[in-house]
């Protein structure tokens, strides 16, 4: 991926090379739920290549569907989603994207990896101004200070840069974006909730959900997204805490309690496993933790957490098996691939929809 700071044209030229490639290669990448209601692949074949422009109708800005039958909607307008609506559009189908949020990207443009990339650049830089330059002869007059709202306003900079990336590769396209919460009614009708409580309904031939994946719950953990707080809350901190407890030993925790750490907290990783990083590799996972042990994040490894609870002082205490610590709780237990679906997308039963053991 290009840096955050090099704006929508840079990842939109990335982005049109990726489509030369087959889009399983991307979206393969990607967490999210992709599944085929009819075979998308024998709708490929059968359309001429050479109409690699054919319109859509209404496109862009979420203005609504075309009236006409749609030969794809993709629900879910995330990196399995938005590569999957391009390269139908360049095979010469018309489509619709329906993504709920008001901007393309999904949660690893919005409130995930672009934004956290955007918050370990400046954290790393705090370190280096702090820490790390004067070895070099180089010296800071005064004491290096962070100013956490600007800091999360060049966060959203970056993320705006991509997003509007996308959103011209939609126009350029010919892809039909429709803000809104899409639910099936059936194989062939997409139904379109929008914020205003209105409702649209959408014709197509094949439906693609690429609806994406949430932050899993932890029986005793209650998220406010305030002390207690998923992955988007931990991106989103008004201040720099003084402690942080990070729950779960996955990337996504490791990355965002090493931009705290490098800030000023004092973070500590409850990890159930033995391992930190799930199925990293040996190698790789020692190096990772030696690393993250030199920022001064503490591990307690082999713990279960079984609650959180606010103490008197308005502190978030997590009692484990082993002690218990004062701190702000951010909760990566991880993320998975909605609750039985119908938190993603509504209507999935109606099309007779079967689920594998990992939903």
């Amino acid at each position: 991926m290009t840096s955050p700071t090099r704006g929508g044209r840079r990842v939109a030229m990335m982005m049109m090379r990726m489509m030369t490639t087959h889009p399983s290669t991307t979206l393969t990448r990607a967490t999210t739920t992709t599944a085929h209601c009819l075979s998308l692949s024998r709708s490929f074949r059968s359309h001429n290549n050479n109409n690699r422009f054919y319109s859509a109708g209404n496109v862009g800005g979420g203005k609504g569907g075309d009236d006409q039958q749609q030969d794809v909607v993709v629900i879910g307008g995330g990196p399995g989603g938005y590569v999957g609506a391009i390269k139908a559009a360049q095979l010469g189908m018309k489509v619709t994207c329906v993504e709920k949020r008001a901007t393309l990207g999904g949660t690893c443009l919005n409130v995930g990896c672009i934004p956290s990339k955007a918050l370990l650049n400046a954290s790393h830089k705090y370190e280096e101004a702090k820490h790390g330059m004067e070895k070099h002869g180089i010296s800071v007059g005064g004491d290096v200070t962070i100013d956490v709202s600007k800091m999360m306003a060049q966060k959203m900079k970056s993320v705006g840069g991509l997003t509007k990336g996308i959103e011209g590769l939609f126009k350029k396209n010919k892809v039909n974006h429709v803000v809104g919460f899409g639910s099936l009614v059936d194989k062939n009708t997409v139904e379109v909730t929008k914020e205003d409580g209105t409702k649209e309904t959408i014709s197509t031939k094949n439906i693609v959900l690429a609806t994406g994946s949430e932050p899993a719950k932890l029986n005793g953990v209650d998220v406010d997204e305030k002390t207690v707080v998923t992955s988007t809350g931990a991106l989103e901190l008004e201040k720099v805490p003084e402690t942080m407890v990070v729950i779960g030993g996955g990337v996504i925790g490791l990355e965002l309690g090493s931009v705290w750490s490098r800030l000023g907290a004092k973070v500590t990783v409850v990890e159930f496993a033995k391992v930190i990083g799930g199925n990293m590799d040996n190698q790789i996972r020692t190096t990772f933790q030696r690393a993250l042990k030199k920022q001064k994040i503490d591990f307690k490894m082999e713990t279960a957490v079984k609650k959180s609870r606010e103490n008197a002082r308005r502190e978030n205490r997590v009692d484990h098996r082993e002690s218990e610590h004062e701190r702000r709780v951010e909760n990566d237990r991880g993320r998975r691939v909605g609750e039985h679906g119908e938190k993603t997308v509504h209507g999935k039963s109606r099309i007779g929809e079967t689920r594998d053991q990992n939903g």
